[in-house]
């Protein structure tokens, strides 16, 4: 009993800290020779992404959520320790969907937010994906909506609201969240990895510096976005880009959408974001654009922008979920 107790008043304490006003971003560089000097200067400092989990959240590593083809896809899971009875509210979710030019990363990567959010009282997954060199698109899309479905096939046992999930992804797993938050209706993006009784749908997309648009130049001449694809050249098949782009998809019943993006993002221009907006305006979706003047492509692994896109994302969970 005393263990619950103090675990109830650790995830009150945090949240108090997080329900804060939200800091504004801190001033940016001119470019990013400029970052990386003030990086070795030492004025700049990394989160911890091995963050050690604190007792007030427990975690399940390697829960395996579908099947991609011959791939066993994995997710781990990090929810509030207390315990919950049948009685108490049932708490939101949130998937995050991890980057790495749809080729690379590992879903360790969103260890912190998964441990800040479920000291929040969300039950957080953070997942894996069939990788481009593994399976091409559409696999990967595939595989996070299953991972949506897995959520609420789960919800009972997790006490989750199956009405109140959202999925956040960084760069390519921007890219695959949006993809996961505006996709209906098309069969063969859903694929056959499980839980084909659930629906796929989120409430709620963060979307931190993804592609949205790979119809456009910066990404017709990627070789990422074109191995992604499966090798498909723009010319020689501009349906898939077409197919694969996140502005495709957008219509008025999507569900409220972050998108944070830094200005000098070499890696994702910013006018992948600003075409978004566009989309969404233009459709009524609803929608805030957090632009981080002088920020680069994964800028919220510098403490002080994580602490402002942090609290940005918790006001924005609050607000739609």
């Amino acid at each position: 009993m005393a263990a619950c107790v103090s675990a109830a008043i650790t995830v009150a304490l945090a949240a108090t800290q997080l329900h804060a006003e939200v800091p504004p971003a801190p001033p940016g560089y001119a470019d990013e020779a400029a970052i990386k000097a003030a990086f070795f200067a030492g004025k700049l400092k990394t989160i911890d992404l091995q963050l050690p989990v604190p007792a007030a959240v427990t975690v399940e590593k390697a829960v395996e959520y579908g099947q991609g083809g011959e791939v066993a896809l994995k997710l781990d899971l990090y929810r509030p320790a207390q315990a919950v009875g049948t009685d108490d509210p049932l708490m939101p979710a949130i998937i995050f969907v991890h980057g790495g030019a749809w080729k690379g990363g590992s879903r360790e990567i969103y260890r912190y937010y998964c441990v800040k959010l479920a000291e929040q009282g969300y039950v957080v997954a953070t997942v894996s994906y069939r990788l481009s060199d593994v399976a091409p698109f559409p696999a990967a899309v595939q595989d996070v909506k299953c991972a949506v479905r897995w959520m609420r096939a789960n919800a009972d046992r997790l006490h989750v609201d199956p009405q109140r999930i959202a999925i956040a992804g960084g760069s390519a797993g921007g890219h695959l969240a949006l993809m996961a938050g505006y996709v209906t209706n098309h069969p063969e993006l859903e694929g056959t990895g499980g839980h084909a009784d659930e629906s796929s749908r989120v409430q709620a997309v963060v979307n931190f510096y993804g592609p949205t648009d790979l119809t456009s130049e910066f990404a017709q001449g990627s070789d990422v976005v074109i191995k992604f694809l499966g090798g498909a050249q723009y010319d020689d098949n501009p349906e898939i880009y077409r197919l694969a782009s996140p502005c495709t998809h957008v219509s008025a019943d999507d569900p409220p959408t972050l998108i944070l993006h830094g200005s000098i993002d070499s890696v994702v221009p910013i006018s992948q974001a600003e075409i978004l907006v566009e989309k969404l305006k233009s459709a009524g979706v609803a929608y805030e654009y957090d632009r981080l003047e002088g920020w680069p492509h994964t800028m919220d692994l510098e403490a002080n922008v994580n602490r402002h896109c942090l609290a940005k994302m918790v006001e924005f969970l609050e607000a739609n979920l």
